[in-house]
């Protein structure tokens, strides 16, 4: 056996495949950049700081971006975890991990909702035709599903992936 093989070996055994490290990578990716976006895209003129808006606009704004914060400690937690089952763990972070950029990708469906007020909606906001929050969440769905794919644990050759059903149960 190679050493690469002996490696890859070990590696299964010891539960640190490279699949699931990048996984776990690519979601603490994607945790970071939920937890610091919305402070990049939000605390300047358009937003926080736009005079146009009113206290309480600011008010859920500032929920907005605490919650990414939380979403992103919430996801790193449980993808870095090694307590607890793997596929728990797994479901958790990516769960987490999707919350923030789901309720960003519906804020637009509520009535007057727009990307852009007005005065912002420049063609430099757009990509493909797409506007940059839709790029964003088309790349963080891409990341969350490729790492869920990555680090999904093995169902243990122990356990049947469906509970056999008792014969007795009708």
């Amino acid at each position: 056996m190679s050493s690469n093989s002996a490696d890859r070996a070990s590696d299964s055994r010891q539960g640190t495949k490279p699949r699931t490290v990048a996984g776990k990578v690519m979601l603490t990716v994607v945790a970071v950049v939920t937890g610091i976006s919305p402070y990049l895209a939000d605390w300047n003129e358009t937003h926080v700081l736009n005079p146009l808006w009113t206290p309480h606009a600011r008010f859920h704004n500032g929920q907005t971006m605490a919650m990414g914060t939380l979403l992103a400690l919430a996801t790193l937690y449980f993808v870095w975890r090694r307590r607890g089952d793997a596929r728990t763990n797994l479901y958790a972070a990516t769960g987490f991990a999707a919350l923030y950029w789901v309720s960003q990708a519906a804020a637009i469906l509520y009535p007057g909702a727009a990307y852009f007020d007005p005065r912002f909606d420049t063609p430099d906001m757009y990509i493909g035709g797409l506007p940059v929050q839709a790029i964003l969440e088309i790349v963080m769905f891409g990341l969350i599903a490729g790492a869920a794919v990555l680090s999904r644990p093995a169902l243990s050759p122990y356990r049947p992936a469906l509970s056999p059903r008792r014969p007795d149960a009708g």
